[in-house]
Protein backbone atom coordinates (compact mmCIF):
# COMPACT_ATOMS: atom_id res chain seq x y z
CA UNK A 1 0.00 0.00 0.00
CA UNK A 2 1.13 3.71 -1.06
CA UNK A 3 1.83 6.12 1.97
CA UNK A 4 -0.96 8.24 0.82
CA UNK A 5 -3.41 9.17 3.42
CA UNK A 6 -6.59 8.00 3.16
CA UNK A 7 -10.04 9.11 4.28
CA UNK A 8 -12.41 6.65 6.01
CA UNK A 9 -15.95 7.62 7.80
CA UNK A 10 -15.17 4.44 9.95
CA UNK A 11 -11.84 2.94 11.25
CA UNK A 12 -12.07 -0.18 13.15
CA UNK A 13 -8.95 -1.10 14.57
CA UNK A 14 -8.79 -5.24 15.94
CA UNK A 15 -10.44 -8.25 15.07
CA UNK A 16 -12.19 -10.48 17.27
CA UNK A 17 -15.89 -10.32 18.38
CA UNK A 18 -16.52 -6.89 19.24
CA UNK A 19 -14.50 -5.91 15.76
CA UNK A 20 -16.15 -7.98 14.10
CA UNK A 21 -19.56 -7.35 15.19
CA UNK A 22 -19.10 -3.67 15.18
CA UNK A 23 -18.05 -3.81 11.38
CA UNK A 24 -21.07 -6.03 10.51
CA UNK A 25 -23.38 -2.76 12.32
CA UNK A 26 -20.83 -0.43 10.46
CA UNK A 27 -21.16 -1.65 7.03
CA UNK A 28 -25.14 -2.07 7.22
CA UNK A 29 -25.30 1.12 7.69
CA UNK A 30 -23.09 2.78 5.21
CA UNK A 31 -20.40 3.56 7.06
CA UNK A 32 -18.46 2.14 4.93
CA UNK A 33 -15.81 0.66 7.92
CA UNK A 34 -12.29 -0.22 7.49
CA UNK A 35 -10.70 -2.95 9.46
CA UNK A 36 -7.30 -3.69 10.72
CA UNK A 37 -7.10 -7.27 12.18
CA UNK A 38 -3.79 -6.49 14.07
CA UNK A 39 -1.50 -9.37 14.45
CA UNK A 40 -3.62 -11.92 15.66
CA UNK A 41 -6.81 -11.88 13.53
CA UNK A 42 -9.76 -13.41 15.48
CA UNK A 43 -8.06 -12.70 19.11
CA UNK A 44 -8.06 -15.23 21.69
CA UNK A 45 -10.95 -17.21 20.50
CA UNK A 46 -8.13 -18.43 17.37
CA UNK A 47 -6.53 -20.10 20.11
CA UNK A 48 -9.75 -21.70 21.90
CA UNK A 49 -10.64 -25.14 20.69
CA UNK A 50 -14.85 -25.70 21.82
CA UNK A 51 -16.97 -22.41 22.02
CA UNK A 52 -19.97 -24.07 23.84
CA UNK A 53 -21.37 -20.94 25.55
CA UNK A 54 -22.14 -18.58 22.90
CA UNK A 55 -25.50 -18.41 21.54
CA UNK A 56 -26.60 -19.63 18.60
CA UNK A 57 -24.14 -22.95 18.26
CA UNK A 58 -25.99 -26.09 19.89
CA UNK A 59 -23.66 -28.43 19.37
CA UNK A 60 -20.56 -25.79 19.99
CA UNK A 61 -17.79 -24.69 17.84
CA UNK A 62 -14.17 -24.31 17.25
CA UNK A 63 -13.06 -20.93 17.97
CA UNK A 64 -11.04 -20.46 14.74
CA UNK A 65 -14.41 -21.60 13.03
CA UNK A 66 -16.45 -19.11 14.45
CA UNK A 67 -14.37 -16.29 13.94
CA UNK A 68 -14.28 -17.12 10.27
CA UNK A 69 -17.80 -17.06 9.99
CA UNK A 70 -17.42 -13.22 11.85
CA UNK A 71 -15.09 -12.70 9.36
CA UNK A 72 -17.48 -13.65 6.29
CA UNK A 73 -20.13 -11.94 7.81
CA UNK A 74 -18.07 -8.75 8.31
CA UNK A 75 -16.98 -8.96 4.55
CA UNK A 76 -20.29 -9.78 2.96
CA UNK A 77 -21.89 -6.45 3.99
CA UNK A 78 -18.86 -4.83 2.55
CA UNK A 79 -16.12 -4.55 5.44
CA UNK A 80 -12.99 -3.85 4.02
CA UNK A 81 -10.62 -6.21 5.98
CA UNK A 82 -6.65 -5.50 5.98
CA UNK A 83 -4.58 -8.03 7.26
CA UNK A 84 -2.10 -5.09 8.97
CA UNK A 85 -1.15 -3.91 12.42
CA UNK A 86 -2.19 0.04 13.15
CA UNK A 87 0.98 1.11 15.01
CA UNK A 88 0.46 4.76 16.32
CA UNK A 89 -2.36 7.37 16.80
CA UNK A 90 -2.97 11.07 16.94
CA UNK A 91 -6.42 11.81 18.49
CA UNK A 92 -5.35 15.27 18.87
CA UNK A 93 -7.85 16.85 16.71
CA UNK A 94 -11.76 16.48 15.06
CA UNK A 95 -10.31 14.07 12.45
CA UNK A 96 -8.52 11.10 13.76
CA UNK A 97 -4.91 10.02 12.47
CA UNK A 98 -3.57 6.59 12.49
CA UNK A 99 -0.46 4.41 10.99
CA UNK A 100 -0.08 1.35 9.80
CA UNK A 101 3.20 -0.68 10.07
CA UNK A 102 3.58 0.20 6.29
CA UNK A 103 3.59 3.63 6.97
CA UNK A 104 0.03 4.02 5.33
CA UNK A 105 -1.66 7.40 6.96
CA UNK A 106 -5.44 7.02 7.74
CA UNK A 107 -7.84 10.06 8.58
CA UNK A 108 -10.64 8.52 10.20
CA UNK A 109 -13.99 10.71 11.14
CA UNK A 110 -14.62 7.92 14.03
CA UNK A 111 -12.29 5.15 15.51
CA UNK A 112 -13.51 1.60 17.21
CA UNK A 113 -10.82 0.44 18.83
CA UNK A 114 -11.55 -3.61 19.24
CA UNK A 115 -7.81 -4.59 20.17
CA UNK A 116 -8.61 -7.05 22.97
CA UNK A 117 -6.66 -8.33 25.94
CA UNK A 118 -4.14 -11.20 26.31
CA UNK A 119 -3.51 -13.44 28.89
CA UNK A 120 -0.59 -13.62 30.64
CA UNK A 121 1.28 -16.73 30.30
CA UNK A 122 3.94 -18.22 32.59
CA UNK A 123 5.94 -18.95 29.79
CA UNK A 124 6.98 -22.81 29.50
CA UNK A 125 7.29 -24.39 26.96
CA UNK A 126 4.77 -26.75 28.09
CA UNK A 127 2.31 -24.54 28.83
CA UNK A 128 2.74 -23.32 25.37
CA UNK A 129 2.95 -27.13 23.56
CA UNK A 130 -0.51 -28.07 25.63
CA UNK A 131 -2.47 -24.81 25.47
CA UNK A 132 -6.27 -25.89 24.05
CA UNK A 133 -5.17 -29.13 25.53
CA UNK A 134 -5.74 -28.72 28.87
CA UNK A 135 -4.01 -25.54 29.28
CA UNK A 136 -6.46 -22.63 29.32
CA UNK A 137 -6.51 -19.05 30.36
CA UNK A 138 -10.55 -18.99 31.16
CA UNK A 139 -12.21 -21.49 33.39
CA UNK A 140 -15.59 -19.63 32.35
CA UNK A 141 -14.88 -20.75 29.15
CA UNK A 142 -13.68 -24.05 29.56
CA UNK A 143 -14.45 -25.31 32.93
CA UNK A 144 -17.42 -27.32 31.87
CA UNK A 145 -15.00 -29.73 29.36
CA UNK A 146 -13.06 -30.52 32.91
CA UNK A 147 -16.68 -31.53 34.97
CA UNK A 148 -15.85 -34.81 37.35
CA UNK A 149 -12.08 -34.35 36.79
CA UNK A 150 -8.85 -32.53 39.24
CA UNK A 151 -7.30 -29.74 37.95
CA UNK A 152 -5.28 -27.07 38.80
CA UNK A 153 -5.28 -23.01 38.98
CA UNK A 154 -2.17 -21.21 39.01
CA UNK A 155 -2.13 -17.44 40.68
CA UNK A 156 -3.14 -15.43 44.29
CA UNK A 157 -4.94 -12.87 42.95
CA UNK A 158 -9.02 -12.17 42.46
CA UNK A 159 -9.20 -13.85 38.77
CA UNK A 160 -7.57 -17.11 40.32
CA UNK A 161 -9.69 -17.04 43.42
CA UNK A 162 -12.89 -16.51 41.26
CA UNK A 163 -11.32 -19.40 38.64
CA UNK A 164 -10.66 -21.86 41.83
CA UNK A 165 -13.98 -21.12 43.18
CA UNK A 166 -15.79 -21.45 39.94
CA UNK A 167 -14.44 -24.98 39.45
CA UNK A 168 -14.59 -26.02 42.69
CA UNK A 169 -18.88 -26.54 41.32
CA UNK A 170 -17.73 -28.57 38.98
CA UNK A 171 -14.30 -30.67 39.97
CA UNK A 172 -13.98 -32.54 43.05
CA UNK A 173 -10.61 -31.48 43.69
CA UNK A 174 -8.86 -27.61 42.85
CA UNK A 175 -5.47 -27.20 43.30
CA UNK A 176 -4.22 -23.69 43.63
CA UNK A 177 -1.01 -22.76 43.00
CA UNK A 178 0.41 -19.62 44.65
CA UNK A 179 3.80 -18.63 45.11
CA UNK A 180 3.54 -16.58 48.09
CA UNK A 181 2.44 -17.04 51.45
CA UNK A 182 -0.56 -15.21 50.87
CA UNK A 183 -3.31 -14.57 48.42
CA UNK A 184 -3.61 -11.14 46.62
CA UNK A 185 -6.99 -11.66 46.28
CA UNK A 186 -9.96 -8.83 48.11
CA UNK A 187 -10.55 -10.21 51.86
CA UNK A 188 -14.01 -11.77 50.72
CA UNK A 189 -13.01 -13.67 47.77
CA UNK A 190 -10.01 -15.19 50.13
CA UNK A 191 -12.29 -16.07 53.02
CA UNK A 192 -14.70 -17.95 49.80
CA UNK A 193 -11.54 -19.84 48.41
CA UNK A 194 -9.87 -20.68 51.81
CA UNK A 195 -13.81 -22.09 53.24
CA UNK A 196 -14.04 -24.16 50.14
CA UNK A 197 -13.28 -27.20 51.47
CA UNK A 198 -12.34 -29.17 47.87
CA UNK A 199 -9.82 -26.09 46.83
CA UNK A 200 -6.69 -27.46 47.97
CA UNK A 201 -4.07 -23.84 48.01
CA UNK A 202 -0.30 -24.78 47.36
CA UNK A 203 1.83 -21.77 49.14
CA UNK A 204 5.25 -21.11 48.39
CA UNK A 205 4.68 -23.18 45.19
CA UNK A 206 5.88 -22.29 41.67
CA UNK A 207 5.30 -24.59 38.38
CA UNK A 208 7.98 -26.29 36.70
CA UNK A 209 6.44 -27.89 34.11
CA UNK A 210 3.23 -29.13 32.82
CA UNK A 211 3.24 -32.94 32.32
CA UNK A 212 1.74 -34.47 29.80
CA UNK A 213 2.61 -35.41 25.76
CA UNK A 214 -0.72 -34.74 23.63
CA UNK A 215 -3.15 -33.55 26.55
CA UNK A 216 -2.38 -32.69 30.36
CA UNK A 217 -1.78 -35.19 32.61
CA UNK A 218 -0.25 -33.64 35.89
CA UNK A 219 1.88 -30.86 36.76
CA UNK A 220 5.44 -30.59 38.67
CA UNK A 221 5.62 -28.14 41.49
CA UNK A 222 8.48 -26.59 43.29
CA UNK A 223 8.71 -25.46 46.58
CA UNK A 224 10.19 -22.54 46.33
CA UNK A 225 10.73 -22.28 50.67
CA UNK A 226 11.94 -26.29 51.16
CA UNK A 227 12.95 -27.17 47.88
CA UNK A 228 10.65 -30.28 47.23
CA UNK A 229 9.82 -30.87 44.21
CA UNK A 230 6.02 -32.84 43.54
CA UNK A 231 4.00 -33.90 40.82
CA UNK A 232 0.14 -33.45 40.98
CA UNK A 233 -1.96 -35.55 38.56
CA UNK A 234 -4.46 -33.49 37.01
CA UNK A 235 -6.56 -32.95 33.84
CA UNK A 236 -6.80 -29.31 33.31
CA UNK A 237 -4.46 -26.74 34.29
CA UNK A 238 -5.69 -23.16 34.24
CA UNK A 239 -3.48 -20.01 34.48
CA UNK A 240 -4.99 -16.90 36.05
CA UNK A 241 -1.99 -14.60 36.47
CA UNK A 242 -4.19 -11.71 34.45
CA UNK A 243 -4.02 -10.33 31.38
CA UNK A 244 -3.17 -7.39 29.81
CA UNK A 245 -5.21 -5.31 27.77
CA UNK A 246 -3.61 -4.72 24.20
CA UNK A 247 -3.93 -1.09 24.14
CA UNK A 248 -0.37 0.47 24.02
CA UNK A 249 -0.49 3.06 21.54
CA UNK A 250 -3.90 4.79 22.73
CA UNK A 251 -2.90 5.78 26.00
CA UNK A 252 -1.42 9.11 25.40
CA UNK A 253 -4.96 9.69 24.32
CA UNK A 254 -7.54 7.92 26.08
CA UNK A 255 -8.49 7.59 29.77
CA UNK A 256 -7.70 4.05 31.22
CA UNK A 257 -6.91 2.72 34.91
CA UNK A 258 -3.79 1.48 35.84
CA UNK A 259 -3.30 -1.30 33.97
CA UNK A 260 -4.48 -0.28 30.56
CA UNK A 261 -7.72 -0.95 30.06
CA UNK A 262 -9.85 2.15 28.58
CA UNK A 263 -12.31 3.78 30.24
CA UNK A 264 -15.74 4.41 28.51
CA UNK A 265 -19.17 6.52 29.69
CA UNK A 266 -20.86 4.07 31.81
CA UNK A 267 -23.65 2.50 29.37
CA UNK A 268 -21.75 3.61 26.26
CA UNK A 269 -18.80 2.94 24.18
CA UNK A 270 -17.94 6.55 24.06
CA UNK A 271 -13.96 7.88 25.27
CA UNK A 272 -12.97 11.14 27.13
CA UNK A 273 -11.98 11.93 22.74
CA UNK A 274 -15.05 12.35 20.79
CA UNK A 275 -15.43 10.12 18.02
CA UNK A 276 -13.42 7.42 19.02
CA UNK A 277 -14.75 4.34 20.77
CA UNK A 278 -13.81 1.22 22.57
CA UNK A 279 -15.49 -2.03 22.85
CA UNK A 280 -14.08 -5.37 23.94
CA UNK A 281 -11.82 -6.78 25.94
CA UNK A 282 -9.40 -3.44 25.68
CA UNK A 283 -12.04 -1.84 28.02
CA UNK A 284 -13.73 -5.14 29.89
CA UNK A 285 -11.95 -6.55 32.83
CA UNK A 286 -14.76 -7.91 34.07
CA UNK A 287 -16.39 -10.10 31.99
CA UNK A 288 -13.95 -11.29 28.78
CA UNK A 289 -16.38 -13.12 27.43
CA UNK A 290 -16.79 -13.48 23.39
CA UNK A 291 -20.34 -12.51 23.78
CA UNK A 292 -20.08 -10.04 26.01
CA UNK A 293 -17.34 -7.99 23.75
CA UNK A 294 -19.31 -8.66 20.73
CA UNK A 295 -22.26 -6.71 22.80
CA UNK A 296 -19.87 -3.73 22.98
CA UNK A 297 -19.28 -4.23 19.16
CA UNK A 298 -23.03 -3.08 18.31
CA UNK A 299 -23.33 -0.62 20.89
CA UNK A 300 -19.72 0.96 19.40
CA UNK A 301 -21.03 1.27 15.97
CA UNK A 302 -24.25 2.27 16.85
CA UNK A 303 -22.35 4.96 19.22
CA UNK A 304 -20.41 5.87 15.88
CA UNK A 305 -23.33 5.86 13.57
CA UNK A 306 -24.75 8.21 15.56
CA UNK A 307 -21.91 10.62 16.38
CA UNK A 308 -21.01 10.76 12.38
CA UNK A 309 -24.78 11.91 11.86
CA UNK A 310 -24.97 14.28 14.41
CA UNK A 311 -21.29 15.77 12.95
CA UNK A 312 -22.83 15.49 9.84
CA UNK A 313 -19.96 13.30 8.31
CA UNK A 314 -23.21 10.88 6.84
Amino acid sequence: MSNTTEKLHCLIIGSGPAGYTAAIYAARANMKPVLYTGKDPGGQLMITNDVENYPGYPKGIMGPEMMEEFRQQAARFGTDIRYEMVTKVDFSGPIHKAWTESGHELHAESVIIATGASAKWLGLESEKRLNSKGVSACAVCDGFFYRGMEVAVVGGGDTAAEEATYLSKLCPKVHLIVRRDQLRASKIMQERVLKTENIIVHWNTETQEILGENEVEGVRLLNNKTGEVSILPIKGFFVAIGHHPNTEIFLDWIDHDNVGYLKTIAGTSKTNIEGVFASGDAQDNVYRQAVTAAGTGCMAALDAERYLAEEGYI
